[in-house]
């Protein structure tokens, strides 16, 4: 646990450290319901810079860095340990090594066939395998994919070495490209990363308390949990969103036709929720994150609702209700094998989340909605 210090401590950052760290925590394995690899990490990264730290009975990582002053307002930070992914449930050719399988979180089936995977702690490799297209009819070629005419192959010298409930996650490794980094669970390996520089640097005005969440893919879950046990005055969340902003792909509108269904963009900064399809954000903290985003000349903007959530959806109705508001790191491709997003948006994500603690006090409670 931490040794207490009054000194205020140095805005956090993101250079090689903190990328070493989100390459390592990417290519973990971490499926909803099984979330150990990376527990084990973020427990390894935080306890140095805490008062307090436990693993809860559903697998929650809790967290707590406690203020210099008695009475500071009791601020939830989250962001989710799990990703997307797959589960073994049957053996159809164990010899062969050869499992039919489930999707854990929302997963596009059509983009299954062919891809490498990595299953269990020990990180076996396999194969999402379907007949090739000289064995298949022309017919069935229209067909919708279902996971139903998929399976997992791990080959008969591995067939002993995976068993049923274990899960499955793409097999891609993280990478840097240029300006860009590429990973299969930038959402919410991001979101981690920050949480922990965040109770690293944590303003010596508050109580931070981290909630690194299980089962955020299936429902939620790990954070109605944590949000109760916690009992914050308000919240914070740090997730990923999907960024729709590529070109319009309808050859009856002009090339040069704006995309205007886009709900955040790469490089134009951290995405603040003014709605999901799980919350409505306190309007409070909207106001005064965008209003420390504009005092600091940090590049933002607002994610325009669609049809998924966050963390917030589980917390804001926890207990008498939790003021709550996310923001996140926009990325293209969520829940596919190769996740893109922009460095600078990271940064400026951490930047912001950071500017908007350090600026808060218990005076915004008092505010009217």
């Amino acid at each position: 646990m931490r040794r207490v210090s009054t000194a205020t401590p140095p805005p956090p950052s993101i250079g090689r450290a903190q990328i070493a760290l989100l390459e390592r925590l990417c290519n973990a394995c971490a499926v909803s319901g099984d979330e150990s690899e990376v527990r084990s990490i973020v427990l390894e990264q935080v306890r140095p810079h805490v008062d307090e730290l436990n693993v809860d009975p559903l697998g929650n990582v809790l967290a707590i860095h406690r203020g210099s002053q008695k009475g500071s307002l009791k601020v939830m930070l989250a962001a989710h340990m799990d990703e997307v992914g797959f589960m073994l449930t049957h053996a159809e050719d164990k010899d062969q090594g050869i499992f039919r399988f489930e999707t854990i979180g929302g997963i596009d089936e059509r983009q299954l066939v062919g891809k490498s995977v990595s299953i269990g702690r020990d990180h076996v490799p396999g194969v999402i395998g379907r007949n090739p297209i000289h064995l298949t009819k022309e017919s069935e070629r229209r067909q919708k994919v279902s996971v139903d005419d998929l399976r997992i192959d791990v080959g008969s010298a591995n067939s002993a070495k995976v068993r049923q409930g274990d899960r499955a996650t793409f097999a891609s490794q993280f990478a840097r490209l240029g300006p860009s980094l590429r990973a299969k669970a930038l959402d919410d390996r991001l979101g981690l990363v920050s949480l922990v520089e965040l109770l690293k640097c944590a303003p010596p005005h508050l109580d931070l308390l981290a909630a690194f969440t299980v089962q955020e893919e299936v429902g939620l879950r790990g954070a109605s949990v944590a949000a109760y046990a916690l009992d914050p005055q308000l919240a914070i969340v740090l997730d990923c969103t999907s960024a729709n902003d590529l070109p319009l792909l309808d050859p009856a509108r002009s090339p040069e036709a704006e995309n205007t269904r886009y709900n955040t963009r790469l490089g134009a900064g951290p995405a603040i929720y003014v709605a999901d399809r799980a919350s409505l954000s306190d309007p409070r903290l909207v106001r005064h994150m965008v209003a420390t985003a504009e005092a600091l000349k940090i590049p933002y903007q607002i994610r325009q609702p669609d049809g998924s959530g966050t963390d917030a959806g589980a917390i804001h109705t926890q207990r008498l209700g939790v003021p709550t508001i996310s923001v996140s790191v926009p990325a293209r491709y969520l829940h596919t094998p190769a996740l893109l997003s922009r460095l600078a948006d990271w940064r400026n994500t951490l930047l912001l989340i950071h500017s908007t603690l350090s600026r808060l006090t218990p005076a915004i409670l008092a505010e009217d909605r």
